[in-house]
């Protein structure tokens, strides 16, 4: 069973369930998933899917700490259930140590020395570890193993 067809039978049970954040959740990635599937006339696949999944939850954390700015907690629970349920489609996330020797040895790889070519790691680091760990700390990672 593909993820996308994994989100639709949740969708449904959350239906049945009368869960209304996990379906308006999830009903808002299968928005995304299609939105994306129209626009590019293709058919997604798990890892589009999974960053469908990353880029939504990425911008949930970024309302959470506006509205935590904005002393409106209310919104930011709201936000935070979403990330919760919507994580539950991502992969096991790697931990920092396990980013950093991955970055170390895309970085021996390709061969990759200074700053200069962190574009070219990171553009290996997004496809490797795509949906896996986060990509702030994967730059992280990068800048560490590319530094002088």
């Amino acid at each position: 069973m593909t993820l996308k067809e994994q989100i639709t039978e949740d969708m449904k049970n959350a239906m049945r369930a009368k869960d209304s954040v996990r379906l308006g959740t999830i009903r808002l990635l299968l928005s995304a998933a299609k939105q994306r599937e129209v626009d590019e006339r293709i058919e997604l696949d798990d890892t589009a899917m999974i960053a469908i999944v990353d880029k939504l939850i990425k911008q949930r954390k970024d309302s959470i700490t506006a509205f935590t700015q904005a002393g409106r907690m209310d919104l930011a629970d709201v936000e935070a259930a979403e990330v919760t349920v919507l994580a539950a489609y991502l992969p096991q996330r790697l931990s920092a140590e396990e980013v950093s020797i991955e970055v170390k040895a895309i970085v021996t790889e390709l061969g990759a020395s200074g700053p200069g070519d962190m574009g070219k790691v990171m553009a290996a680091v997004k496809t490797r570890l795509a949906g896996r760990a986060d990509m702030g700390q994967v730059s992280s990672a990068v800048k560490a193993a590319l530094a002088p």
